[in-house]
């Protein structure tokens, strides 16, 4: 799929304004033309929704999941706002990747710009052992 079919999806869809979907949309395929994962070193994918982070390690040589989590399962009274969520997962998903054998990934944000709950994930994620 070429840039500009996926701007004309992004438009159309429902939810957030056309502007920030089609802006999304472009970085997400620009980021895609250069991340790849291998056996090696498997993609680290990232999908933000409004409430929940659902995260991957992906071997695309393969086509396999090696590893996944989210935030879907916590309960929000206990585990606090969406970025103490973010930054548990983070931990949880690093330790589901080295029982998987993975200890260095690529990371794929998903389009989503390093702030905010994406960027407390990925330092989470360093700090309980994985290399990105």
């Amino acid at each position: 799929m070429g840039a500009s079919t996926i701007a004309k999806q992004a438009r159309r869809s429902a939810g957030v304004s056309a502007a920030r979907r089609t802006s999304k949309a472009r970085r997400h395929f620009r980021l895609r033309k250069k991340v790849a994962g291998t056996t090696e070193r498997p993609r680290l994918v990232v999908t933000r929704s409004s409430r929940h982070l659902f995260v991957q390690v992906v071997d695309d040589s393969q086509g396999k999941t090696l590893a996944s989590a989210s935030t879907f399962k916590f309960s929000s009274a206990t585990d606090g706002d969406k970025t103490a969520q973010a930054t548990a997962l983070g931990a949880q998903l690093a330790e589901a990747a080295k029982a998987a054998g993975v200890t260095r990934v690529v990371f794929d944000r998903g389009g989503n710009t390093y702030t905010g709950r994406v960027a407390a994930f990925a330092t989470a994620a360093r700090e309980a052992g994985l290399e990105f």
